[in-house]
């Protein structure tokens, strides 16, 4: 395969998006994105072979340029990797929720209430691919967009996990309320601890923003809250660690439910 070489250092041209780093790309090539150029470091020779090799399949132009066009538009970790692809895109609620259902499976939701880091929202997404979450609900207002450093932090797990950008979130926890939903809001403040809440069913978990939890109105429209039980000085967790403890303790109570 040819392989266009430039050491351009310019403005980049105007696309749709931008991801970079070898795993967000290479996943981004498995999953089927549509990808415009593939964009690879001159120093970089270790690990590419592969990407190359699929880039060739797809017929995606690959192109080498010097590593200052990396340094320059990337953060940290692109690895001399990067690719121009197809914005990503979010779907529709009430797709969303006909995956479970796909899949023969019990339904399992993240809904997001204004989480606005996107290293965050990356590393949720990464939590939500392996504990086999359906998909994510996020509020149009006061919520990152997925875009390349989200892409980049979660590993290529956004190629996999669906998220639906609604206007009200509140609006979409009733909807799915009335498709017999569980909606179970993680709070510092709630009495019953992950442990002792009957998690097995069809269930969204709520996940507050990095400062403040769940907002008021919020916690209202929750069927349930609960706490991560903590014994140190400091009563607050990281939102993706937080939303860790509690998938992996939804999933396992599924697997147990499923066992008997």
């Amino acid at each position: 395969m040819k392989i266009k070489k430039t050491g351009q250092t310019g403005k980049l041209k105007s696309a749709d998006e931008w991801i970079y780093g070898l795993n967000p790309v290479a996943e981004a090539l498995r999953a089927g994105r549509k990808i415009k150029a593939l964009y690879l470091s001159l120093s970089r020779q270790e690990k590419i072979e592969g990407l190359k090799q699929e880039a060739a399949r797809l017929d995606i132009p690959v192109i080498a340029v010097d590593p200052v066009f990396f340094d320059e538009r990337f953060g940290k970790g692109h690895q001399g990797v990067a690719a121009e692809v197809q914005k990503k895109g979010y779907v529709l609620l009430d797709d969303l929720l006909e995956i479970p259902a796909e899949k023969k499976e019990t339904p399992f939701f993240f809904i997001l209430d204004c989480i606005e880091d996107p290293r965050n929202l990356g590393a949720v997404l990464r939590v939500a691919d392996a504990a086999g979450v359906h998909g994510i609900v996020v509020q149009a207002y006061r919520s990152v967009s997925l875009g390349a450093e989200v892409s980049k932090v979660s590993a290529g797990s956004v190629e996999y996990v669906p998220v639906a950008l609604v206007a009200n979130i509140k609006h979409a926890m009733r909807d799915m309320q009335k498709e017999g939903i569980l909606i179970i809001g993680a709070e510092s403040s709630a009495e019953k601890t992950i442990w002792e809440q009957d998690l097995s069913g069809p269930l969204a978990l709520v996940i507050g923003s990095e400062g403040k939890g769940l907002r008021r109105t919020v916690r209202e429209h929750c069927d349930d809250l609960v706490k991560i039980p903590m014994r140190g000085m400091i009563n607050s967790l990281n939102v993706s660690v937080a939303a860790g403890v509690c998938a992996f303790e939804i999933l396992r109570q599924k697997l147990n439910k499923n066992k008997i």
